[in-house]
């Protein structure tokens, strides 16, 4: 069956303070892996990756990548069926707008969307736009029988892991599949049907570019239940590992096929078991890869000592970022976060000794913050800073849906579904906070907003205070055009904003002849 895959345009805060980027959609190159391999015929169409100069304003923010109508143009007349992924719930508006136009020009072709936002509002999503099916969790196999009945009329609805509207017009979910434990069974994503090219050399790349880069996952799911946290909805709270081996396989494929030598790894919790990360390590150095990989999410420090930080830096690992989140040992504790300054900064010690490069995230504002609490993340700051990490970043709490802080935020009232409240995430690094986006009562949004500037300040003025040669480097590197920190990458895509914004829109043609896929990279 001729199965055409979206990726969505996606929001780009222009006010925006941050380093973050828009990357490879490793979601959806997972699913056109599996469908391929069950003989489906797929095709991409990536907004992102075929226009990734292309903004649009959009109010006070804009819109990056191909336009709904350019997306529609790129969909064979012949397509059976369209599937459609959506991570964050900041992009709703536009992935919604995509969908209403996408029934109109194929008013007779299923449509089903897969993803975080889905899984986390699917009655929501439903309500809000002509949807068929929705895969709710992990998708591969879902995806696999769904897409399977659809082209042999069987009967989908007793298949788990789905949503769909029944004869009546009424949403029904099924109850959701269970995990995919033997996690080295499922197929490398299909990054042939992508331009990898197209997103290195614009740098849309998670974490700091050092390269041609392709985003690797090695584990899935997470332990532990941050109350801020998507992951429980969306994984549950079960982790499985990929073989060491199998991951070494894949990152060597890509560097062969595709000449990429710069891996980060999209794990929500990758570094669990020391054992594990040994392993991995030991395989990189025997294989002699001459590459770079790097942990750009919020990974826990349990296991980081000398031994193992000296492990990473020999075997690639260039960058890793903890996640604090605060300073205060009672907000971490209302946000289940399960983390001491103790284990925080024998990991951080060992960590800046081996030379990695280090960055901490801390997110103010938090429902239960006070003044107290503010201050504990202004010292914590501080003492990173002159510990020797290499960057923090500071934004603003946002509630994510059918999470538990937003589960007890509705309970109580503060929280609508609306566009407003989905956008929320976009506005977190902004210069200043607004009452209307705050969810914390103990102080004002201008309290708020001093708050976080006294914050980084605290860590920069420490860092460079105890590090002077840092100010030089982040200064050299921004006039080469070189990344080794974040702040160099904030630079660096600050810069890249100000120069699209000056660019007139290009005019984006669908293309003339017809893409066939080519082989995939199969699995050595």
């Amino acid at each position: 069956m001729k199965v055409t895959l979206l990726h969505p345009p996606v929001y780009i805060n222009k006010n925006g303070l941050t380093a973050l980027r828009p990357s490879l959609p490793l979601g959806l190159a997972y699913i056109a892996a599996v469908l391929r391999d069950d003989k489906h015929e797929v095709l991409v169409i990536d907004a992102l990756g075929e226009a990734p100069e292309q903004m649009v304003p959009d109010g006070d923010i804009w819109r990056l990548g191909l336009t709904p109508e350019e997306i529609i143009e790129r969909i064979p007349k012949d397509t059976k069926a369209i599937g459609l992924t959506s991570m964050w719930s900041y992009s709703w508006p536009i992935v919604r707008e995509l969908i209403q136009k996408v029934r109109v020009a194929f008013p007779d072709t299923p449509i089903v969307c897969g993803g975080e936002h889905f899984t986390a509002v699917p009655d929501l999503s439903m309500e809000q736009a002509p949807i068929d099916f929705l895969v709710i969790g992990e998708g591969e196999d879902t995806a696999v029988a769904l897409f399977r009945a659809l082209e042999l009329g069987l009967d989908h609805t007793v298949i788990p892991g789905i949503a769909y509207r029944n004869e009546a017009g009424e949403i029904h979910q099924n109850d959701r599949r269970d995990r995919i434990k033997n996690v080295d069974e499922i197929p490398w994503p299909a990054w042939e049907l992508f331009d990898i090219e197209s997103y290195s050399a614009n740098r849309l790349v998670s974490g700091i570019y050092y390269g041609k880069t392709v985003p690797i996952l090695a584990t899935r799911g997470c332990p532990y239940q941050c109350t801020y946290c998507s992951s429980p909805n969306m994984w549950t709270t079960r982790w499985y590992a990929r073989e060491p081996k199998d991951v070494l396989d894949e990152i060597e494929s890509y560097y062969k096929n595709f000449g990429a030598t710069n891996f980060p790894f999209q794990d929500l919790t990758a570094i669990l078991k020391r054992d594990w990360v040994v392993e991995f390590c030991r395989e990189v150095e025997s294989r002699g890869l001459k590459i770079t990989w790097q942990l750009p999410a919020g990974t826990r420090c349990e296991i980081i000592d000398d031994e193992v930080a000296a492990l990473l830096v020999r075997s690639g690992c260039r960058s890793l970022n903890f996640a604090p989140e605060s300073g205060s040992e009672r907000t971490r504790k209302h946000m289940k976060k399960m983390l001491t300054d103790k284990k925080l900064f024998r990991a951080v010690r060992a960590s800046v000794k081996a030379g990695l490069n280090v960055g901490a995230f801390f997110v103010l504002a938090y429902p239960t913050d006070e003044a107290v609490d503010m201050k504990a993340s202004v010292k914590l700051a501080a003492r990173l800073g002159r510990a020797g990490i290499d960057d923090v970043s500071a934004g603003f709490f946002f509630p994510l849906p059918n999470t538990e802080i937003t589960r007890q935020l509705e309970d109580e009232g503060k929280i609508e579904y609306t566009d407003a409240f989905l956008k929320l995430p976009i506005y977190v690094h902004n210069k200043f906070l607004s009452e209307d986006r705050k969810f914390c009562d103990a102080l004002t949004a201008k309290q708020l907003t001093r708050w976080k500037y006294r914050v980084v300040a605290a860590f920069y003025f420490n860092s460079f205070l105890f590090h002077p040669t840092r100010v030089f480097r982040i200064m050299w590197n921004f006039v080469r055009g070189k990344e080794t920190s974040k702040m160099e990458s904030f630079l660096q895509e600050t810069m890249r904003k100000l120069r699209l914004r000056k660019k007139p829109k290009k005019e984006v043609r669908a293309p003339v002849k017809t893409v066939t896929p080519p082989e995939p990279v199969a699995k050595s």
